[in-house]
């Protein structure tokens, strides 16, 4: 890639090497069979209505050990007693990062946390072939996230409905507005705007603001990142948000379930 890769870039370079060796050891016939022995998913999408609908905080709280741009976040990483953690604690649903080299996350993450609690869980990794998103609802997971900057039109389009295929939920990515109107493309009712940018790894919440008036009422919106102190969660309140994803701000502390308590005291 050159000097001038960005994270993203390197993630993706990276990540198709890793799926192709995962095609070699896993074929999609066997994921398949896996598929056929899951049960159904648990409704991640449905879980988030509910609560955005009755104007109170839908949490999608995140568990990962550790990110390309704070390095390490948490040593002693339990993802099935964080869940449970966050479960006790009002989240509505959870994400689970399993990309092992950049966060440090893997696939018995995503299966621990989710044996643990009751909740949804989101896959959260970089999804570029159809081959991930038979394996997601293999290992388990009831939602898958795509991100459209990692994507182009056609294979955003070829995951998207795979995922369907499988009865799985999806997130929808973006970070500005041409993003946006290409996930609007699709009839996902789950749009995240990542508050980061995944090229510079810049933080701004107005990234969510700026790009509200262009969300149909017809779908969900998810604010990503950045969110860390309870007037960053009031803030959103006041702009009609109510669908938050969170990790950094719970993973760093002692209890993460205490965290997300302090953090969105509507839910308390």
């Amino acid at each position: 890639m050159g000097c001038s890769a960005t994270i993203l870039d390197r993630i993706i370079e990276r990540k198709r090497a890793e799926v192709a060796d995962r095609k070699a050891d896993y074929p999609v016939e066997v994921l398949e069979a896996l598929v056929a022995e899951q049960d159904l998913p648990r409704g991640f999408s449905n879980s988030l209505v509910s609560q955005i609908e009755s104007k109170k905080s839908a949490v999608i709280a995140e568990i990962k050990r550790a990110s390309p741009s704070k390095g390490l976040l948490r040593s002693d990483f339990q993802p099935g007693l964080h869940a449970s953690q966050y479960e006790m604690a009002g989240a509505t649903c959870l994400s689970v990062l399993t990309d092992q080299d950049f966060f440090q996350g893997s696939d018995t993450d995503l299966k621990a946390a989710r044996e643990a609690c009751t909740l949804p869980v989101i896959r959260k990794d970089f999804m570029i072939d159809p081959y991930q998103i038979i394996e997601s609802r293999a290992l388990g997971a009831d939602c898958i996230l795509l991100i459209v900057s990692a994507l182009n039109e056609d294979t955003l389009e070829e995951l998207y409905e795979t995922a369907r295929s499988v009865a799985l939920d999806v997130l929808i990515e973006v970070h500005n507005e041409r993003e946006l109107h290409r996930a609007l493309d699709l009839d996902s009712r789950l749009i995240g705007i990542n508050n980061r940018n995944l090229h510079t790894f810049e933080t701004k919440l107005e990234v969510t603001l700026d790009l509200l008036d262009q969300i149909p009422d017809d779908r969900l919106l998810i604010t990503e990142s950045g969110i860390l102190q309870t007037k960053d969660v009031e803030l959103m309140h006041e702009h009609g948000v109510y669908g938050f994803l969170v990790g950094e701000a719970f993973m760093r502390q002692p209890d993460p379930g205490v965290a997300l308590a302090g953090l969105f005291q509507d839910l308390s």
